[in-house]
């Protein structure tokens, strides 16, 4: 039995009735995430992650190998359910799931009432941004849910701790700290993101308890249990870059300056600017965001953070430094699709909004006590023989969790549509158009967003196997100088194609004789190189 504590009242629930909660959320988190499910191959990162996760290869920075080796193993569990693209996709479904799980776990651990967090789980299956990631392969689903489950172990382990100190206990209640250590490393490893969780960590873990750091065996052995999991975690890449190489390999992360370029994501080291300029245009745009996500809900977030910080003072330390670091870092950087940053963010102030709405039940139940004898008011209070609240306790969570929900709810049709991705199938039918187009020995020069889906078609699909691609990571790692060099390289010993940008293609059309042999995709058509221009004398 899972026993708690309220007004000196034990209360006592089922396991069942305790899990009931939280995989309920998950379960309206997977399935909502199913009726939008992208179908299969996709572009971009996401065709990425859908070839490397089957094949345990290595992604781009920062490597992600915490997700490859996930994707890999859930490429095998779930076979039955569709080819490789879609399983990758479906993983995603299923980490929101456990996302949304967790939080309600964590919300209950923080204010000891499980229909709030059910609510906190339900809130977050339907906010668009992690709706969306749900939707399609991406190490940020991972990331999400890794992040869920360990506000929710530090969070038990400052329950655990403080009733340690109470009741004289021993250290067993450590052991949440050293699975929270545990999970960082993991998280750590999936996407370097988590480096920025750390601050606030620091600030819960000394909040907590002051003197652990002369408890050094027991510091130390958290900060090791971390890095460990995450260096372990991290041999993935050498590992299928060396000795047991991948069909499918980002960079040269066999050898040392190469591990470190890409761990340390040393390609975007210049994607941040401006990190102390306009201030007051990154915090519109944030709350802008927090608008977009949450609807009028988002109004209540300051005033959930003034309650948080009130009520719950350690656990404002590990959330607020991480909010505002996120947020701040998401705004300040300038490459790729940085919306997806903000999942944490979103968690956090989810929780908060848990926190605000515990608080008004709280202070409802409070004014009940003091009511006069008989009034509706003060049946609030009203107890049955074992314990347990009284119905219209209740009954006045679960109205305030309605509450919390219709805004989200009166949306839902509005955001599926908004993040569906049932039906784009760009991907395969660019494939099914550019393939059988060309020539089996010739060479692509391609760009990221589609040299993925190319490598799926080969790699994975056993298409085209006599075709190189050539994205311009290939050019960098393989010394293989400029698109023209490729072109000049090959013309006239195999056929070449180009799949370029718009702009650079305008170029090229002044010193080559370009044929197009698909416009399938009316953004990126594709063409042959026929032959060069002769210099005008």
């Amino acid at each position: 039995m899972l026993t708690r504590v309220r007004d000196g009242a034990a209360i006592a629930a089922g396991p069942l009735v305790a899990l009931a909660p939280p995989l309920t959320a998950a379960a309206v988190a997977f399935f909502l995430a199913l009726h939008t499910l992208l179908p299969g191959l996709f572009l971009w990162d996401t065709g990425e992650l859908q070839t490397i996760g089957p094949l345990l290869g290595t992604g781009h920075p920062t490597g992600f190998p915490a997700w490859v080796i996930l994707g890999w193993f859930a490429s095998v569990v779930l076979q039955p359910f569709g080819d490789p693209a879609f399983r990758m996709n479906l993983l995603s479904a299923i980490l929101g799931g456990v996302a949304a799980g967790a939080t309600v776990l964590l919300v209950t651990r923080l204010t000891d009432r499980r229909w709030v967090g059910l609510a906190a789980g339900l809130i977050l299956a339907s906010t668009p941004i992690a709706w969306q990631i749900a939707s399609q392969a991406d190490v940020h689903a991972l990331h999400l849910a890794l992040v869920a489950i360990l506000l929710g172990l530090l969070v038990d382990w400052e329950r655990r701790r403080t009733a340690a100190a109470r009741d004289s206990l021993d250290h067993r209640a450590d052991r949440s700290l050293v699975a929270a250590a545990i999970v960082f490393g993991i998280a750590l490893a999936n996407h370097i993101l988590s480096l920025l969780l750390i601050p606030g960590i620091g600030l819960f873990v000394l909040a907590v308890e002051p003197a652990i750091v002369h408890r050094r065996r027991f510091f130390f052995g958290c900060i090791g249990a971390a890095l460990i999991t995450c260096a372990l975690l991290y041999l993935e890449l050498p590992l299928r870059a060396g000795p047991f190489r991948a069909p499918l390999v980002y960079g040269h992360p066999e050898t040392l300056s190469g591990f470190i370029y890409v761990v340390a994501g040393l390609q975007f080291a210049g994607s941040i600017n401006g990190p102390l300029a306009h201030l007051g245009l990154k915090v519109a745009d944030i709350v802008a965001v927090a608008e977009a996500q949450f609807g009028p809900l988002a109004w209540l977030i300051p005033v959930a953070l003034l309650v948080t910080v009130i009520r719950r003072p350690r656990y404002a330390l590990l959330t607020v430094p991480s909010l505002v670091i996120t947020c701040w870092f998401t705004e300040s950087y300038t490459n790729a699709e940085v919306w997806r940053y903000l999942l944490g963010p979103a968690l956090i102030a989810i929780t908060w909004l848990a926190i605000l709405a515990a608080e008004v039940v709280g202070l409802v139940e409070r004014a009940a006590d003091h009511a006069p004898a008989g009034s509706l008011l003060r049946s609030l209070r009203a107890t049955a023989v074992d314990g347990v609240r009284g119905r219209a306790s209740v009954l006045l969570e679960i109205g305030l969790v309605v509450v919390l929900l219709a805004p989200n709810a009166i949306s839902i049709p509005a955001r599926g549509q908004a993040v569906d991705r049932s039906a784009d199938l760009v991907a395969p039918n660019w494939l099914a158009t550019v393939l059988p187009k060309l020539d089996p020995h010739g060479v692509v020069v391609s760009w990221w967003s589609y040299s993925t889906p190319l490598w799926y078609a080969q790699d994975i699909e056993g298409k085209i196997p006599g075709v190189w691609i050539v994205d311009d990571r290939t050019r960098l790692d393989e010394g293989l100088g400029s698109v023209s060099d490729v072109i000049n390289t090959n013309l006239g010993r195999r056929a070449v194609y180009l799949v370029r940008e718009p702009d650079e293609l305008v170029a090229l059309e002044g010193h080559y004789t370009l044929a197009l042999i698909d416009s399938t995709e009316p953004n990126q058509p594709v063409y042959q190189v026929v032959g060069r221009i002769a210099a005008q004398p």
